[in-house]
């Protein structure tokens, strides 16, 4: 149940450390053209790999109460650091105000499903992986199931930074995928929402011999099952979307331009002061 000020046209509300979560937005918009959607990039505290539980907790709250306040009927942490290690505080925090969302749920259930026996990867934050929620969420569904994982705490700034499909992004891509623990792979999941920017130079390093998970369209499809569900898909023609950051940087504009084609405006608002 949701507050009772919530109704179908109300909007999506979606956050991340930064770009990586325009993702999922953009997948959202795809999946659910008439839904209307609020997106906050932390853009001044990124990245929240390496930040203290205690932080990405006080962010996401933050960005949670701004989203809150702007009336979001469903929330969704478009972060796995978020997803990984605060979640269930956050999880609390949002129920009866707006339905929450994680993404790793999603991801560890369609995985699991479609890929049986298969050697599972994962890479991600320093913090999404020694909070062992993937390999802890996937052994609950499959106890038999082979897994590893590797933090890779420098694909997202360097994603931020600009650095995609050139020669910078191949050589810590590559330094990265030839580690031991990937050895063998079969399927990896992108632990990041920021890595399917740089998807395709992941499947070139597998040679297309290896099954590479976008969360972005899985969560998506999560997330319209939930408004499904609860009979909260908007029914009104009415569409506006905004897209709000903590702090202006060079890059995340062109990001989203990958992925709307439309010239958006980018607010700037801080949320800590």
């Amino acid at each position: 149940m949701i507050r009772k000020n919530r109704s179908k046209s109300s909007p999506v509300g979606i956050f991340d450390s930064g770009a990586g979560g325009l993702t999922v937005a953009s997948a959202v918009k795809q999946l659910l053209p008439h839904e209307s959607i609020i997106y906050f990039g932390d853009t001044a505290h990124l990245p929240y790999g390496d930040k203290s539980a205690e932080a990405i907790l006080h962010y996401s709250r933050k960005i949670t109460d701004f989203l809150l306040g702007h009336g979001c009927k469903i929330i969704l942490a478009a972060c796995n650091t978020v997803s990984a290690t605060v979640w269930d505080n956050l999880n609390r925090y949002i129920s009866g105000k707006a339905i929450p969302v994680n993404v790793i749920d999603p991801v560890v259930e369609n995985v699991v499903r479609l890929y049986p026996g298969s050697f599972i990867s994962i890479i991600g934050t320093k913090n999404t992986v020694n909070s062992l929620a993937y390999p802890e969420k996937i052994k609950k569904l499959s106890p038999g199931a082979k897994v590893s994982s590797l933090a890779t705490p420098l694909l997202v700034p360097m994603i931020e930074e600009g650095f995609i499909n050139d020669d910078i992004s191949s050589a810590i891509i590559n330094a990265y995928l030839s580690d031991p623990k990937l050895k063998g792979t079969e399927t990896l999941i992108l632990g990041c929402t920021h890595y399917p920017i740089i998807r395709d130079q992941i499947i070139d390093y597998y040679e297309n011999k290896v099954e590479v998970i976008d969360s972005a369209m899985i969560v998506a499809t999560r997330l319209k099952e939930i408004l499904e569900s609860n009979d909260m898909l908007n029914e009104s023609s009415y569409v506006t979307d905004r897209f709000c950051v903590s702090d202006h940087t060079e890059y995340f504009g062109k990001i989203a331009a990958m992925f709307f084609h439309d010239q958006i405006r980018v607010e700037k608002i801080d949320l800590w002061r």
